[in-house]
Order: structure tokens, then sequence, then C-alpha cells
């Protein structure tokens, strides 16, 4: 019945595709995010949805006429850099024939994202994608939430098999990211029931992301919060609501999550963190013989025997900066790091442009709390391609447009004083 209903929204939404893109990239967010089908048991669950959708996304670009064009400044410019210097990086790959299906993979998403900054033509289509994404990762972190709490923290919390965030700390930091994005819908909204169920989310995500018992998650959980505080304009009051959280959920958290973080302190003894540090020091040591960096997926046992100082110990980077390093070298990483901090430069300008009552000036300062999550705690995860930071870099761009257009709805002065916002 699952696999009936999942194919019969996915091909019901492609004529609706044809007629309005933007529909087309959320269904494509609503696949890659909560990727629906891997909740099936049968047909379903290996159809090539997103591909459908994709090529349905492409006959829109090529036969409709409710598009825009990508605004170009320094970060499309950069962004355009850094595409072309991965693919040089791909043909001069350490292993080309591996380093190809993950440049294609790569470029899939890229190419999508820009149809998201093309097809996003107004302000409420940005929120509707939000929408996409808050109830497509909430989807798992509200679960994970409410499963943590039931079990008293004891077990970790994973993500959809098959997918970027799988793996108990993705899903931490996809959450972690996730939340100013519910927090924003959550200020914003005027249906009470709603408001009630984004707050719980809220709520029931962090408890998530503390269940994932993941230690990059706890930074960036520290990082976030403390961002946050600074963002908003009453901070007494919400300083010590966050202290209280904290101290709540430090108390209830079981003896083996203390035990696991623990060992934030002491990397020296967890094998783990052994391995993060030796594949580190394997991306610097090749970035710095090959210009270019190893290409996609030079994490093996050869490579490795060259340079890292155990070359027995094979592991990926478990950081989108190292990642990208091994993957592109020293000229990429820059590239990359050039994107993000172009894009928290567009939400500045637009934080300090825009009516501070406007949504705009709010989501901008949402979005830059996403992007300290992703800053830390991607420090110690390999999600430098993942879908979620590229399409948050594509809405940062789509705000600062959306500065030269008649000022966005305001959020309700009331509301926005009440809440010390």
């Amino acid at each position: 019945m699952r696999d009936i209903f999942v194919t019969l929204i996915v091909f019901g939404s492609l004529p609706f595709i044809l007629k309005r893109p933007y529909v087309g990239i959320l269904m494509w967010a609503w696949i890659s995010y909560m990727n629906p089908h891997r909740l099936t048991y049968g047909f379903a669950y290996t159809m090539p949805f997103a591909q459908v959708i994709a090529i349905f996304i492409v006959l829109a670009f090529l036969f409709n006429k409710d598009k825009q064009k990508i605004p170009v400044d320094g970060t499309v410019v950069v962004w355009a850099l850094f595409l072309v210097w991965m693919s040089i990086t791909t043909v001069f790959a350490i292993y080309p024939d591996y380093a190809l299906v993950s440049y294609i993979k790569v470029m899939k998403i890229q190419l999508l994202t820009f149809f998201t900054i093309i097809f996003l033509t107004s302000f409420k289509k940005v929120e509707y994608l939000i929408w996409v994404i808050v109830l497509s990762i909430g989807y798992y972190s509200i679960k994970g939430g409410v499963f943590t709490l039931v079990t008293g923290g004891g077990f970790r919390v994973w993500g959809p098999p098959g997918t970027f965030i799988y793996e108990n700390n993705s899903l931490a930091l996809a959450t972690l990211m996730v939340i100013p994005l519910m927090y924003y819908l959550y200020s914003v909204e005027t249906k009470k029931w709603l408001k009630y169920g984004l707050g719980s989310a809220v709520f029931l995500s962090l408890v998530s992301a503390l269940g994932s018992q993941s230690r990059g998650a706890l930074l960036a959980a520290v990082a976030v919060l403390g961002f946050f505080w600074l963002k908003t304009k009453g901070k007494l009051i919400s300083g010590i609501a966050i202290l209280l959280v904290a101290g709540v959920g430090w108390q209830v958290m079981p003896q083996a999550w203390h035990d696991r973080m623990s060992t934030i302190s002491n990397y020296q003894e967890d094998r783990s963190a052994m391995g993060r540090i030796n594949a580190w020091t394997y991306s610097i040591n090749i970035a710095n013989d090959k210009l270019l960096g190893g290409g996609f997926d030079s994490w093996g046992k050869d490579t490795f025997s060259i340079y890292s100082p155990q070359a027995d110990f094979v592991a990926v980077a478990h950081s989108i900066y190292f990642n990208v390093l091994a993957d592109h070298g020293w000229i990429g990483l820059f590239l990359f790091l050039g994107i993000l901090y172009a894009s928290w430069r567009n939400l500045s300008t637009v934080i300090r442009l825009s009516e501070p009552d406007s949504r705009l000036n709010l989501l901008s300062r949402m979005l830059q709390v996403s992007f300290v999550a992703y800053l830390t705690g991607g420090a110690f995860l390999s999600l430098s391609y993942f879908d979620l930071p590229w399409h948050l870099i594509a809405i940062t761009l789509l705000l600062k447009k959306e500065l030269n257009t008649p000022q966005a709805v305001p959020v309700n002065q009331e509301q926005i004083t009440r809440q010390g916002l």
C-alpha cells in the first residue's frame, strides 16, 4: 500500500511540474530529504523517482516561461569556478572511474540546486521549500525525539537507509540545521495548532539531536544555541530558556551518553577520533603533493600507504573541510570556503538592509544559525556535497534578490516583540 501511495503522489505531480515548475523543486526536495520510497517494502523502494522528477524539471525549463535568471554576484562566480574546478580534478583523479560516479551524483545535485534559483520566483515559493525541508527532515527528527524520550536516550537515532543522513551523526547535523527553519515557521505562523506543532517539533528535534549520541552534534548544538542567543533581542529570557533546556537535557541523558561525550576531551583514547586525525593528515599531505588533490573517492589503501601516518587505518575525512581538501586540493578548499563566506555576507547584507520586522530579515537571521550548525558540526562529518547546505546557499541568493523587490510581508510586530526577536 505504501508503494502505491508514494508512486501515485510522484507520478500524479508530473503534469503539475510542467505547468508550475516550482512544484518539481518541492517534489525533488521531498524525495531527497524524506526519501519516502525508503519507507516502503516493495517495488517503490528502488524506483528512480528523483530521476523522473529531474527529467520533468528539465522539460519545464525548456518549455515553461515561469522562470528567472540566476543573479550574477560574487557567490555565483565563485560557485561556478568551484564546479569547473571539480570537473578538472575529476579528469585527473587518482581513480577516474570511481571519481566519475561521484562527480555525476554531485553535479545532479548542483544542477537541481540551480533550478531552485531559477524556479522559485517569489518569497512565498521560498517558504514552500522551507516547509518541505522542515517536514521532510522533521519526520525523522520528531520521531527520533519521541524515541529518545521513550527509551531514555539509551539508543542512537538513525535516518533513512541509503541516504546522506542515514548515519546518526549526519541526521543529527541535518536536524540542527533545520531547527532554525522550524523556529522561523513557528515565529511567522498565525494558526495556533500549527504553532504548537512547530514548537513541539523544535523541542523534539533538539532531543533527537542529543539522542543521536553524536559528539559532533553536541558541539554543533552548543554553537547553534549560543549563536541563536546572540541573534535574539530578548537575551535574558532566551538565555534562561537555553540554559534550562541544556541543564535538563544534560541531567536526563543516560550514563552511556555521558561516557561517549567524555571522549571529546580524551580523544587520544578513542579509535574513531584518531581515525579522523589520520584521515585529516592524509588530506593535508595529498593536497600538498597534488595541486588538484586526489579527486573524488581517492580514499583507499594505496593512497593511504603514501599519504597517511597509519596506512592500515583507511577512513573517509569525516569533515566537510578535509573532504574537499583531499578531493580538490587547496584551491578547491578555498573556493568551497569562498562560497560559504559569500553566502554569509549575503545574509548579513539582507539583515542590514531589510526591515527588522520583515520575514525576510527573520529568515536571514535563522539561516545564519543554520550555517553555524553546518560549519561547526560539518567539521566532523563528510557532508560537503549534501543537498541541504547547497539549498541554503541558493536561498540566500533568492533572499538577496528579494531586497530589490517590494518588501517581504512583515511578521506580526506584536509577535516579534513578545518573542524577543
